[in-house]
């Protein structure tokens, strides 16, 4: 298949580039649904809608490494809001990173990752949110402490991290291909959370969806590696996960049970299917996987015990779960990732799995806080690690306390 000027085309098409003779009025039904369907896969409620609160008007409450932002009142209210920003002014903010008046934003809202969107997509955007009931909430956005309250320094911040410019579709790659990593890349903004940061907080690209830690919570590998990624997931199990919640690997808990009930639930099955496709092609490690630690080291016989006791239940003896109610442990991606946090804050604390429609009862696990200790923890979840096809570092006592201690702490 090598028409590659059709292929790009219908790329371009379906990334909202193409012929504007056939664009939508702009206070059109079909403009304003448009936007509604964008808003919703670049999950923007995530930011700026307080759970029960008024839809877009702000004050959810970011917390970066720097200290905390605040989600932005994006309701039309003039005052407040959004209700005296223009089209173009808009397009700005989603573009460049500049908010009304030309003053940068800072990275924590995704704007390097939005800059991608078409200028096409954001003007549905815009006449979507112009709809909104106003909402008169005065947010203060910037909350961090000196010196990272001056805006001034974030002129070097997008020099280091920022490359403006609308996403291209790739004349190698299939239609799907390009609506993939046209979500992805940019309006779903993926990389937020599943790439590693630098120093300065900016994202590593070079190691584009290998996973990272935010929040203490790690979003992991979500690239086509075999033992830490999605490697082993067909199209249809990424498919399921994102229009569901779960799927034979794995349940959504934390941050990404919210995004699959906020957005991806409800992305058309051309959508799920062309990210799936493109996650499928993106680059794996092709390292060999790690060699697991023996069945006769200590940790492992203390934690096969703890296991056999506490998690077999649910998890079935040999880590296979139960399909779509307690996740596989055996060879999934979170449970051989590089980090272990997400995995020692749900023995800690407890998580409660995403419902949607699809996939209405929403799975439970219990907080084992109370009657396991820091080295129970490291244990178990050691043992869970390196069986059933696992590979991956010990779990240290000392990281579960830490986090133990912040949890107690409500820090995070």
């Amino acid at each position: 298949m090598r028409h590659l000027p059709l292929i790009a085309a219908g790329a371009l098409a379906l990334i909202g580039s193409s012929a504007a003779a056939q664009s939508p009025r702009e206070d059109s039904f079909e403009q304003i649904e448009k936007g509604r369907y964008l808003a919703t896969v670049g999950d923007c409620a995530a930011c700026h809608t307080v759970p029960g609160g008024r839809p877009f008007a702000g004050g959810v409450v970011l917390k970066t490494p720097f200290g905390s932002l605040v989600g932005a009142n994006i309701t039309p209210d003039p005052e407040t809001g959004i209700g005296n920003m223009t089209e173009e002014e808009f397009q700005k903010v989603m573009s460049d990173g500049q908010g009304k008046g030309g003053y940068h934003l800072y990275g924590a809202m995704p704007f390097t990752a939005y800059t991608k969107v078409t200028k096409t997509d954001n003007a549905a955007i815009y006449a979507y949110l112009q709809t909104l009931e106003p909402v008169k909430n005065q947010v203060e956005t910037n909350q961090l402490p000196f010196p990272f309250n001056v805006r001034a320094s974030l002129s070097v911040w997008n020099a280091l991290n920022f490359e403006k410019g609308e996403f291209k579709a790739s004349l190698e790659k299939s239609v799907d291909w390009n609506r993939g990593a046209y979500i992805v890349e940019g309006l779903g903004h993926c990389g937020t959370c599943h790439t590693p940061k630098n120093f300065l907080g900016g994202d590593e690209n070079s190691d584009f969806l290998t996973g990272a830690t935010l929040q203490d919570w790690y979003a992991p590998n979500i690239t086509a590696d075999p033992h830490k990624g999605i490697g082993a997931w067909t199209d249809e199990d990424i498919i399921t996960y994102l229009k569901t919640g779960t799927n034979r690997f794995d349940t959504a808990s934390g941050p990404m049970a919210e995004e699959v009930e906020n957005s991806s639930r409800h992305w058309t099955d051309a959508d799920l299917k062309a990210v799936a496709t493109y996650l499928k092609e993106s680059a794996g490690a092709d390292a060999k996987s790690p060699a697991a630690l023996a069945a006769t080291d200590a940790r492992m016989v203390a934690g096969r015990e703890i296991y056999a006791d506490r998690c077999s239940a649910c998890h079935t003896p040999n880590g296979e779960g139960v399909p779509k109610l307690f996740p596989q442990l055996a060879k999934a991606p979170l449970v051989n990732g590089d980090d272990a946090t997400s995995l020692m804050r749900v023995v800690l604390a407890g998580s409660r799995a995403g419902a949607t429609d699809a996939a209405p009862t929403g799975p439970a696990m219990p907080s084992f806080a109370w009657n396991l200790s820091d080295d129970d923890v490291a244990n178990v979840l050691t043992y869970i690690r390196n069986s059933w096809g696992n590979a991956a570092k010990p779990v240290e006592a000392s990281d579960v306390g830490q986090l133990r201690e912040r949890l107690t702490s409500g820090s995070r």
